[in-house]
């Protein structure tokens, strides 16, 4: 089933165009659902979806739309494929347009949409004109679309002004409002500047009410007894890149230091606070609260801890993690060796709790401010 009905006039002339196939017709709807995915989007995106869905599925919804009452029309966990042409920019509630999807689709449904991710957007900008026209379009752009929706005081004049269209997308954070979604992603594709994906429903969205733009963030860190705890950090990756461990791990490499290669989920002010621990600093109010340590081994979000060995796992959770890990201490370069790492500074803290802790505190002070030691 194909159907557009987005409340413009382009729209609504396009959905006049499509009809719901009977099922001794299906070689001329095909035809004509071929027909109009190419005059909308191109021949590219068409064959882009001929690839990774099949076109000629009678229980699929095609749209082009960031309507929610669009998508509310449908029957709950009923379709196999949803496909909508629209980008996903211009959604005024992003979230609850992906959490609507979801339950629009049966399970193992797919989803394809795109976006234009900050990336090819910045490509774009700085291609469109001479400069130096060029980059006062591109700050300007910057200040107005990135800095304006994250600040308390221009937040409200930005979504006035926009009402939510067109807006900025790190391709990690859309991933990762996929994944909190409920989705996974099977394929991606830059197609006339912008970024296609098909994702798959695996399971029902988290629904979270508390995700964060701002500098201070709150991650889930596992800490003593294997609960779960916010740790305080400034924001050195982009919104919902917490969602993507399980992606990157799938995708990414570990590096020396137990670091993802590649990851694209660090910005390039968050670089720049890594290399100087300034993202730590908020741990301290973590420390003042009693959740954390002075010395110990560092707070792990639930997917790093599963890749720990079940004998480590129960060792952690015996223990308050620390804001000074043996890490700098000994230096690992991969997971095996930060696990020998951690295990040895256990062994050697269950026996001299406090003579343990002087050690590792003095080691660690001097590999870090005399030899300069890094975490990545």
């Amino acid at each position: 089933m194909l159907v557009l009905e987005e409340s413009t006039a382009f729209y609504e002339s396009f959905n006049q165009k499509i009809v719901r196939p009977q099922l001794n017709s299906f070689p001329k709807y095909e035809s004509s659902l071929k027909q109009n995915i190419i005059e909308e989007v191109g021949s590219a995106v068409y064959e882009f979806l001929e690839k990774h869905v099949n076109l000629s599925e009678t229980n699929s919804f095609t749209t082009a739309t960031t309507n929610s009452f669009n998508i509310s029309k449908l029957t709950n966990d009923d379709h196999k494929q949803i496909i909508n042409l629209n980008k996903i920019n211009d959604a005024r509630y992003i979230n609850k347009f992906l959490e609507l999807i979801n339950s629009k689709l049966s399970d193992g449904g797919l989803y394809v949409n795109c976006v234009q991710t900050y990336a090819l957007r910045r490509k774009t900008i700085l291609s469109k004109y001479k400069k130096p026209l060029s980059w006062i379009y591109y700050v300007a752009d910057v200040l107005f679309m990135r800095i304006f929706p994250k600040l308390p005081i221009t937040k409200k004049m930005y979504f006035f002004i926009t009402k939510g269209r067109n807006r900025v997308l790190h391709r990690s954070e859309v991933l990762g409002r996929l994944y909190s979604c409920g989705f996974e992603i099977l394929a991606e594709q830059v197609i006339n500047n912008k970024l296609y994906f098909v994702a798959r429903k695996i399971k029902t969205p988290v629904f979270d009410h508390h995700a964060s733009y701002g500098p201070l963030i709150r991650l889930k860190r596992v800490g003593k007894n294997g609960k779960l705890f916010n740790v305080y950090k400034l924001r050195t990756m982009y919104p919902y890149s917490e969602y993507l461990q399980q992606y990157i791990h799938q995708h990414n490499s570990l590096k020396e230091g137990g670091k993802f290669n590649n990851d694209f989920r660090i910005s390039t002010e968050g670089k720049i606070f890594r290399k100087f621990w300034l993202d730590e600093l908020p741990m301290l109010l973590n420390f003042l609260k009693g959740d954390m340590k002075l010395v110990g081994v560092r707070p792990l979000s639930p997917h790093y801890f599963s890749l720990y060995s079940s004998e480590l796992q129960n060792k952690r959770k015996q223990h308050k993690v620390g804001l000074v890990p043996p890490y700098y201490v000994d230096m690992p370069k991969n997971l095996n060796e930060i696990m020998t790492s951690e295990m040895r500074y256990f062994e050697a803290y269950e026996k001299n709790p406090v003579r343990t802790n002087v050690n590792y505190f003095f080691k660690a002070f001097y590999n870090i401010f005399i030899k300069r030691a890094r975490s990545s």
